[in-house]
């Protein structure tokens, strides 16, 4: 299960609909409104996402 790195719930990756590669990494989704959020500020959410 991968962690949606803006509000921390799993998502799993099989089934998510909403993803997006940043830098080479693919980042999941739980909802549009997360994946909006990531979009707009990726190395923001990105380096939080290194941290956890």
């Amino acid at each position: 299960m991968a962690i949606d790195p803006i509000c921390k719930m799993q998502v799993d990756e099989k089934n998510a609909q909403y993803s997006s590669i940043y830098i080479g990494k693919k980042y999941y989704f739980c909802a549009p409104g997360c994946k909006k959020k990531f979009d707009e500020d990726p190395e923001r959410y990105a380096d939080e996402a290194k941290d956890s």
